[in-house]
């Protein structure tokens, strides 16, 4: 996460950087930059990307059929590390030789990417191409839209999903919950667990993470700030503290005052902790991203389960937001560059380069019709669970509250998010934790709007 210093760089620090970036000549830029030519006869598109792993060998075999699969561009991918940091080297290169014609950014720097006015919204090519966006997830496109008009393209994505030790629940001879279960369904299966396991298995767990609070509030048609979540105008007041957030937070204490909850905590280490609990057979249903399914099957002797994200009782579920990044265009590079760009875009978006990414990475496949891919179609067969997180997605109607935040200094607004949830996880009171959170919310919100001149 970004964090208060991060928040400060980027409002205060980083229109000097840039300044002095470009005077000396782009001195960040690691030797791996300096690979940008490409062959005879050839535009070359620089594309910065944070896929790591597999997901760094998924990408590059893309690219690489990319670039056999026609003679006019070569994409050249470069790893620019974590999310937050390669935001920064996105802004600070803008407008010199060094920045990318094509980049990746994830989700909550939405808003930081449009105001910056560096990139070239992809509606652009897609009105000149007459490209037909229809086959790709509605919900995923409206993340980076504003005002009817793409942003920037959905790729590497995933949802939260809702995970439980179906052979473990078989065992106890307990009935497992719903596809698209309600706060009192997980409730009844932890119980149960726990009191049947005499006490051995944890019922469940849910991370003191801020995203996750987001998408209840989201599956509970609840928008955090005004404006329509930021689609509509830029946001001007957070209301973190409504009924439906007290809702969720209810939800969790009922479990913990039960004993069937455990906390792990928050960041790297909660999710390294409950996947091995889980993995374990310590610990029956948790909720996280839908990238984790591979880690989750491998070598895993116990029957996968998947449901969607859980719901309020009495409320139909609204539908979860996405998680992830996008692919953007700079504005800072000629027309062909620009528009060799999106030739890319396209081709990552087809039907069976996103059946491929899915099976590779875990990440969801965005074009519907990738699920009459070969490829998609046996991971089904071997694992039938990984189809449960593309069936919540393109179940979901998008609207203002399951598409997004659309709003700068998300880093810190979560972090205050997950200092409330800690709160009330620890026993402390709900409408006191809320408060406090999002007084300061609304202080820092206030700040930025103020640094940015709206």
């Amino acid at each position: 996460m970004m964090g208060k210093i991060g928040l400060f760089l980027k409002n205060h620090l980083l229109p000097i950087i840039a300044i002095v970036v470009v005077a000396i000549g782009v001195v960040f830029v690691n030797a791996s930059h300096s690979e940008t030519n490409a062959k005879a006869g050839r535009t070359p598109i620089v594309f910065w990307h944070e896929m790591g792993g597999p997901a760094e060998q998924a990408l590059d075999k893309m690219v690489d059929n990319f670039n056999k699969s026609q003679n006019k561009y070569e994409v050249i991918p470069q790893y620019e590390g974590a999310y937050d940091e390669a935001v920064q080297k996105i802004i600070q290169s803008h407008g010199t030789s060094a920045s990318p014609a094509l980049f990746q950014s994830f989700d909550i720097s939405t808003a930081q990417m449009m105001h910056s006015k560096y990139t070239t919204p992809v509606q652009k090519f897609i009105d000149e191409d007459h490209y037909d966006t229809s086959d790709i997830s509605p919900v995923a496109r409206s993340f980076y839209s504003n005002k009817g008009q793409q942003l920037a393209m959905p790729f590497n994505t995933s949802q939260p999903v809702l995970y439980y030790n179906a052979t473990l629940l078989k065992k106890y001879g307990i009935t497992p919950p719903s596809k698209s279960p309600s706060y009192s369904e997980i409730t009844r299966v932890a119980k149960e667990l726990y009191a049947k396991s005499h006490h051995k298995v944890k019922g469940m767990t849910m991370e003191i993470y801020g995203w996750l609070l987001e998408e209840a509030l989201a599956n509970d048609k609840t928008k955090l700030i005004n404006n329509g979540d930021g689609h509509q105008g830029n946001p001007t007041k957070i209301n973190v503290n409504n009924p439906n957030t007290v809702k969720f937070l209810k939800w969790i204490r009922t479990n913990i005052k039960s004993g069937d909850f455990v906390n792990y905590g928050s960041g790297a280490s909660a999710e390294t902790n409950e996947i091995a609990a889980f993995l374990a057979g310590k610990l029956g249903i948790f909720v996280q991203s839908s990238a984790y399914i591979g880690q989750l099957t491998t070598g895993n002797k116990n029957k996968l389960g998947i449901s969607y994200f859980p719901h309020p009782d009495g409320t139909k579920a609204n539908g979860v937001g996405i998680g992830g990044a996008a692919l953007w265009i700079s504005n800072d590079k000629p027309e062909k560059v620009q528009k060799g760009a999106f030739e890319f875009i396209k081709y990552a978006e087809s039907a069976k380069n996103q059946a491929n990414w899915q099976v590779a990475t875990g990440y969801l496949a965005l074009n519907k019709k990738s699920q009459k891919e070969k490829a998609l179609q046996n991971l089904y067969k071997k694992i039938p669970a990984a189809r449960v997180p593309g069936e919540q997605l393109a179940s979901a109607k998008p609207n203002n509250a399951n598409s997004g935040i659309l709003m700068e200094g998300m880093q810190l607004t979560r972090e205050l998010e997950e200092t409330a949830m800690e709160t009330v996880y620890n026993g402390g009171n709900i409408d006191s934790a809320l408060t406090t959170a999002n007084k300061a919310m609304n202080a820092n919100l206030l700040t930025t709007n103020k640094a940015d001149g709206r």
